[in-house]
């Protein structure tokens, strides 16, 4: 479970808002939950990754030294890293609940999402990307795609979790050798009954989707 006094991702997930989409009741309560970070500096950069299921159990963990031009790449290489972590250990039909602190990346990622989902239209608004992040945005929309459902939500990064894998990979190298694991989230936690929004979106939401 997750550290005594540290929120689970999932905590985080239900209390930050979603950015530039509407988030219906029904898609609370994910499967998995990933927080990505990147950072970036003239001499050294990192990426930082933490992945739990809804049960606040630990999937994954990285923290890596990379070398980054911008820390726009930063960023989108962390979410990259991020889902081919959990793609290689969650099931396809499994539901993704992201937090991390680049606000047009979240936003971009619901884009996608919404893509997926209707092909022929598109993304409801155009995506926002940097042209130095292209290949790894599109390695993240082919895994955005890849589940069967996924949405973003931005937090501040005083409260990401994987900041300080980010930040300092020479301090927290030791989290890359923790054993690969593949959890599968409880089936027995969750009501089949009607979901509700948390009070910091209850009066966000409508009935109208938008983007």
């Amino acid at each position: 479970m997750a550290a005594y006094g540290r929120p689970t991702l999932r905590d985080l997930f239900d209390e930050s808002p979603t950015p530039h989409i509407a988030h219906p009741p029904r898609t609370h309560h994910r499967d998995y939950y990933i927080a990505t970070d990147g950072s970036f500096r003239e001499s050294n950069g990192g990426l930082g990754v933490v992945i739990e299921t809804r049960d606040g159990e630990t999937v994954a963990r990285r923290s890596v030294a990379d070398a980054v031009p911008d820390n726009n790449v930063a960023e989108y290489r962390a979410l990259h890293l991020g889902l081919d972590l959990l793609a290689a250990r969650a099931p396809r039909d499994a539901s993704v609940g992201i937090v991390l602190d680049h606000d047009d990346l979240a936003a971009n990622v619901n884009r996608a999402a919404l893509a997926a989902r209707q092909p022929r239209q598109g993304p409801p608004h155009p995506y926002r990307v940097p042209i130095t992040t292209r290949h790894h945005w599109r390695g993240i929309r082919a895994r955005v795609a890849g589940f069967r459902e996924i949405r973003a939500a931005r937090i501040d990064s005083g409260v990401n979790p994987a900041h300080c894998l980010a930040n300092a990979p020479d301090q927290y190298a030791f989290v890359n050798d923790e054993p690969a694991r593949c959890v599968l989230p409880s089936l027995t936690t969750e009501s089949p009954g009607p979901q509700y929004p948390p009070p910091s979106r209850a009066n966000r939401h409508t009935g109208n989707a938008s983007d």
